[in-house]
């Protein structure tokens, strides 16, 4: 299977945000009004894009948002190829820091790649989030 990682476009990420995250809702639901500064990336698997991310930088921190792989597609290491990709670039690119509100079933995915658990907790539409970072 060829797969690659590239930059894309943030309406490329609407599906794939809305078809993992909130399959019940309709497709504004996972635009972010922020989308247009942001980087977009897509794992692509024969031509197919199965797995996104969305990258806001500031002065020296990177948040990662609406991080998604398709169903069909989750737990083959193509989410943490996308991850293992990031994380490489915000570190090339010397970044202090990278973060993401991650979800509270997701915690232990997100340790395997180097991020720790700060103490901010909150709540969002039901969902338990939990603040995670990597300092670099």
């Amino acid at each position: 299977m060829d797969s690659k990682i590239i930059e894309i476009d943030a309406q490329k990420t609407l599906e794939i945000r809305q078809r993992v995250m909130w399959p019940d809702a309709p497709l504004d639901v996972v635009k972010l009004p922020h989308d247009k500064n942001g980087t977009h990336y897509g794992l692509y698997l024969n031509q197919k894009l199965i797995s996104v991310v969305s990258v806001f930088k500031s002065s020296n921190e990177v948040q990662f948002r609406k991080f998604a792989t398709l169903q069909e597609f989750q737990g083959k290491d193509f989410g943490s190829q996308l991850l293992t990709f990031l994380l490489h670039t915000v570190e090339e690119e010397k970044f202090a820091k990278i973060w993401c509100n991650a979800r509270v079933g997701k915690i232990n995915f997100y340790e395997k790649f180097g991020l720790k658990q700060t103490p901010t907790v909150f709540e969002k539409n039901g969902i338990k989030y939990v603040i995670m970072e990597k300092i670099f």
